[in-house]
């Protein structure tokens, strides 16, 4: 049967000279320090994100909590837009890792309004617990892959600056908000202190995501790493294909992005779903199906029958669209759901 993967990015597979480079890499233990290709990769992210150091870590996930415990302490509390990865999708850590409460704030597509993030900063009442960082996503994973205007980055940055209270990006999607915004990606990461952004997305390398900031933070954020088992050791296998998709996978990206637009515009001309074009911004498409009056059972075995893959939801949707998407299994898809929706 014809598979069609729309669940997500994630599921995106390593290029053939991402598998050579695999295979042929120079590796040492990293948790000594003694990895070449681990070292050339952070250093490298470090570069392309204009910050002095890199640290690799397994997952996006892992690179944001050990951002927060390295940018707090216990019984602080952090400012986030109510439906962050951070909050909503990494299973309380912040709370269990770092002991931090969180501070949320309604944004609009994704982005906060810098002025509640001002109003909402603690400052000295000894009954309350002190703001110790703020986080942003851009892409926002949640609100459909949408990008945060830098005017906006630009403006919570000053924030901080005034209150000394450091930024954290996520941005596991940077390299596609940079593609929307056709600018550099030093452009959205000199916005805030540290960044984290997958290598495992869009990007297609099989394993990891970078966290880079300061030096001196990084040396910290290494020992956070070692802390939560992150440290690895002959981890260079996996550097390597972090490099290719560094230097070989961003430029791809608009690809991705114009297939999303494609299958927006595809979708919301089938009778009962809906589509907010608004949010169409970069590779995440959310269709909301409530008005075809099938039920999430019907709609998703309709799906799955025809070899698409979706995450089960109701009324919406999401669909992700990648390297291993293309024009044609966009218009299958299109057909599919054309047929489910007549009930076919």
């Amino acid at each position: 049967m014809r598979i069609i993967d729309l669940r997500s990015d994630t599921v995106t597979l390593p290029t053939e000279e991402m598998r050579k480079a695999m295979a042929n890499a120079e590796v040492g233990d990293d948790v000594y320090g003694e990895d070449p290709t681990v070292k050339k990769l952070e250093e490298k992210a470090a570069q392309i994100m204009g910050k002095e150091a890199g640290l690799f870590v397994p997952t996006g996930t892992m690179g944001n909590q050990i951002a927060v415990m390295t940018h707090t302490k216990r019984g602080d509390e952090i400012i986030l837009e109510e439906k962050a990865h951070i909050f909503y999708y990494e299973v309380g850590g912040i709370a269990a890792l770092s002991g931090v409460q969180a501070r949320t704030l309604k944004g609009y597509y994704g982005a906060l309004d810098p002025s509640e993030v001002e109003k909402s900063i603690r400052t000295g009442d000894i009954h309350e617990p002190r703001t110790s960082l703020i986080c942003l996503e851009n892409t926002h994973n949640k609100a459909g892959g949408t990008v945060i205007p830098l005017e906006i980055m630009k403006q919570i940055k000053e924030i901080g600056e005034k209150y000394n209270i450091p930024i954290h990006l996520d941005g596991a999607r940077i390299f596609n908000a940079a593609t929307a915004l056709r600018v550099d990606v030093k452009e959205i990461a000199k916005y805030a202190d540290s960044v984290m952004f997958c290598l495992s997305k869009g990007l297609c390398a099989p394993v990891g995501s970078m966290l880079v900031g300061t030096k001196e933070w990084i040396e910290r954020a290494r020992r956070n790493r070692k802390r939560l088992g992150g440290g690895m050791r002959q981890a260079g296998i996996l550097a390597a294909a972090g490099l290719i998709a560094l230097e070989k996978m961003p430029d791809r990206l608009k690809e991705d992005h114009e297939n999303a637009r494609f299958l927006a515009e595809g979708l919301k001309e089938i009778p009962g779903i809906k589509v907010d074009m608004a949010s169409i911004q970069t590779n995440i498409v959310f269709m909301d199906y409530e008005e075809t009056g099938l039920t999430p059972d019907s709609f998703i075995a309709g799906l799955k029958k025809r070899g698409i893959k979706v995450n089960p939801g109701y009324p919406l949707v999401r669909m992700v669209t990648h390297l291993g998407i293309n024009r044609d299994d966009i218009n299958y898809t299109l057909q599919a759901i054309k047929e489910i929706v007549q009930g076919g």
